[in-house]
C-alpha cells in the first residue's frame, strides 16, 4: 500500500492533482488507514496512470468520470467505451494535422525570411 506523495511520484503526478481526481470520485473505492489518510495499492496505480492518459487524450473530468462508470459497469460497456475513444482519437488526429499545418507555415517563413535576410530575395 502506497501513501499519497508515494503514488504522485510512481505516477509523476502533483499532489492536489490526485487529490482532486479522489475528490472528484475518479478513483474508485479509495482506502484510508488507520489514520484516515488515503492509501492506494497496484491496481489502484494502475488506474490513476490511466486517468492520466486520459486527461493526456483531452477527456474532461465529466468524460473521464462518464468512462470511469462504463469500466465498473464491465464488458458489457466495451462498444460504449470504444466509440468514446475513437471520437478523442479522431479529434486529437485533427489537432495534430492543425498543429502540422501551423509547423509548416512557420518552416515557411523561416525559410523566407533566411531569403530575405541572405539578399537571395529582396522584400
Amino acid at each position: 500500500m502506497y501513501g499519497m506523495k508515494e503514488v504522485c511520484k510512481k505516477v509523476g503526478m502533483n499532489y492536489s492533482t490526485l487529490k482532486f481526481y479522489c475528490s472528484e470520485g475518479l478513483i474508485p473505492n479509495v482506502k484510508r488507514d488507520k489514520n484516515n489518510r488515503r492509501i492506494f495499492d497496484d491496481k489502484d496505480i494502475e488506474w490513476i496512470k490511466n486517468l492520466s492518459c486520459l486527461k493526456n487524450c483531452n477527456l474532461s473530468i465529466e468524460e473521464m468520470k462518464i468512462y470511469l462508470e462504463m469500466c465498473l459497469k464491465g464488458k458489457s460497456t466495451i462498444p460504449e467505451r470504444k466509440i468514446m475513444l475513437a471520437k478523442k482519437q479522431n479529434e486529437l488526429k485533427e489537432k495534430i494535422a492543425t498543429l502540422e499545418d501551423a509547423v509548416a507555415f512557420i518552416d515557411w517563413k523561416q525559410n523566407f525570411y533566411d531569403d530575405i535576410l541572405s539578399g537571395k530575395i529582396e522584400y
